[in-house]
């Protein structure tokens, strides 16, 4: 039995194990991510050794009450897989998406006795779905609609990261579609399918990473070169430069940290008016660049001003320049150039105003 587990998962256990080695060397997540996607690991292998040997034992009428037991773990494990790839892979989602899964796991144990579910024919071997038959397969799709619908709303909306989430989705779909049309024939590799999603996701989540700060949560120098010059190049109409005043006082006053949770604090205030077409990006120690792609002067302006109403909540300050493309005939290079000398126009204004001294 040892043997046949071994090898028909053995693909199943190799991208698991690769899954494993991939956790092991990331520094690119924290500890309680990791730690949920080594739950969902382990989900994930105890979901294929239950869907084996509830197939192994399926004509052993013998182990009729075995196979009952076994078909309630597996019908609730995957709403609980779903819901914890959820809480892996959406941020700051609460617990409370396990609370359907929950539901359903009372429901498969009362069916158990009762059949409201499932149970097995009279011949002791075929499987039916009781009255509440579908609300299984009915939990796991609006999960995964709930999933697609979340990553989406907090991606960046960049064409691979919608390819990305685009596959993800329709590897659930199929495992949903084909578990519910094919039944055993699918249910058998069914962990591999979902195993093979979330190690594409996850390679592609630690991609995305590396084009962070690691600090704000915005991209990085690294990813704004690239952009600028390859991915966003034909698109861009308008450039934003930011710039904070008097970081390095804070630094030597408060310290280091202080200075960084200035930093986190209004990197937030750059985010918040951004819409799809508007990426931010700290390109160094307090500079920071709004990109902005097929965006009218008047949405740059009221960006601007969204961003200085934001900080002017804050204990903190910042100097900005923008620089607009309004008939097509600027570079990049000549938008930043732009931008950098409204910005620094400012700054020098709040250095004199101020009395501060420019460190």
């Amino acid at each position: 039995m040892v043997k046949e587990y071994f090898l028909q998962n053995w693909p199943l256990l190799l991208i698991l194990l690769a899954f494993v080695i991939s956790l092991l060397s990331t520094v690119f997540m924290d500890k309680k991510t990791i730690l949920r996607y080594y739950i969902l690991i382990a989900a994930v292998f105890l979901l294929s050794i239950v869907v084996f040997v509830e197939f192994y034992l399926y004509e052993q009428a013998e182990y009729r009450d075995v196979r009952i037991i076994l078909m309630a773990i597996r019908y609730s494990a995957t709403p609980l897989i779903m819901a914890q790839i959820i809480f892996t892979l959406v941020k700051h989602f609460r617990w409370f998406v396990f609370i359907p899964a929950l539901a359903l796991i009372i429901l498969n144990v009362v069916s158990i006795s009762t059949g409201i579910v499932f149970s097995i024919a009279d011949d002791n071997i075929t499987l039916v779905h009781g009255p509440l038959g579908i609300i299984p397969f009915v939990m796991v799709g609006l999960y995964g609609v709930l999933l697609v619908y979340l990553l989406v709303k907090h991606s960046s909306k960049r064409l691979m990261e919608i390819i990305y989430i685009a596959f993800f989705a329709f590897t659930l779909a199929s495992g949903l579609v084909f578990v519910a049309i094919y039944g055993k024939k699918y249910a058998a590799i069914f962990c591999v399918t979902i195993a093979i999603a979330l190690f594409a996701y996850f390679e592609f989540t630690v991609l995305q990473l590396t084009k962070k700060d690691s600090l704000t949560g915005l991209f990085n120098r690294h990813a704004y070169f690239s952009d600028i010059n390859r991915d966003f190049k034909k698109s861009i109409t308008a450039i934003i430069s930011i710039d904070m005043n008097g970081l390095k006082a804070i630094n030597d006053a408060e310290g280091h940290q202080a200075g960084d949770d200035a930093l986190v604090i209004l990197s937030q205030c750059f985010m918040k008016p951004l819409k799809r077409k508007q990426l931010g990006y700290r390109i160094g120690g307090d500079e920071f660049v709004i990109v902005c792609r097929k965006t009218p002067e008047d949405e740059v302006l009221d960006i601007v001003d969204r961003i200085r109403k934001g900080v002017a909540e804050t204990k903190y300050s910042v100097s900005i320049g923008y620089g607009i493309n309004t008939d097509g005939s600027k570079s990049v290079n000549d938008l930043l150039k732009e931008s950098d000398e409204r910005m620094y126009l400012e700054k020098e204004k709040y250095y004199q105003e101020s009395g501060e001294n420019r460190r």
